[in-house]
């Protein structure tokens, strides 16, 4: 067990959270004055326990919400498994010719310096449907 643990000795709570969060540890447990500014200051944790009241084992047979929780650091960008995990999400697009108008030279010069030429070539095709009168210029190749 003890090859599991790992315990930190820091000066201020400050260096201390830094150090958690650069941790990112599957169970955190926090034993000291002031719970809620560590509630405020902690971001990457799988599940955190506050106060000598709670215990990693209350939050994964009883108390907690889950006992899926994310390992090897992964809680720096993801949480413990929740519904939403299992709901699908879809997104969309929809536009007004004045949003072209702007967003159109915007994304072929940001794909044109990314090397994304065929998303530039979208943006350019878009521009020269909607607005054939118009030259294309910003966001173009041949800009000097």
């Amino acid at each position: 067990m003890a090859r599991l643990r790992r315990d930190h000795c820091c000066r201020l709570r400050e260096e201390a959270v830094k150090v958690s969060d650069n941790y990112a540890p599957e169970h955190l447990e926090v034993h000291a004055d002031d719970l809620d500014w560590w509630l405020d200051k902690l971001t990457n944790y799988g599940s955190l326990f506050l106060g000598e009241e709670t215990t990693v084992a209350y939050g994964d047979k009883t108390s907690g919400p889950n006992h899926i929780l994310p390992t090897k650091k992964a809680a720096r960008y993801s949480g413990g498994l929740y519904v939403g995990k299992f709901i699908k999400t879809l997104t969309y697009q929809r536009m007004t010719r004045e949003a072209n108008e702007k967003i159109g030279p915007v994304s072929a010069r940001i794909s044109r310096l990314e090397g994304m030429e065929a998303h530039a070539r979208t943006s350019d095709a878009r521009m020269k449907n909607i607005f054939p009168a118009k030259a294309l210029t910003w966001g173009s190749r041949n800009e000097g």
